[in-house]
């Protein structure tokens, strides 16, 4: 038996776009999320340089985010 995990209507909705013909959510997740094996990369960066870039990603989600609701917000104004 499969376990659920749950992520954010946004996730889901930008996965599923990238969901290939014939190819499963799993089979997605791991094709989109497939990276480093995090001991590959350990030591790579200071913790400095670590915090810098999870505050770069983080600064980049919410411009996602904000651009997201944005258009959200001119469909919803241009559906009256």
């Amino acid at each position: 038996m499969g376990k659920t995990i749950r992520v954010s209507e946004e996730y889901h909705a930008w996965l599923r776009a990238h969901k290939r013909d014939g190819e499963t959510m799993e089979e997605t997740l791991r094709r989109m999320t497939r990276g480093p094996h995090p001991d590959d990369v350990v030591g790579l960066l200071s913790e400095a340089e670590a915090e810098t870039a999870k505050d770069a990603v983080a600064r980049l989600r919410n411009r996602d985010r904000d651009r997201l609701d944005a258009a959200r917000d001119a469909v919803e104004d241009a559906d009256g």
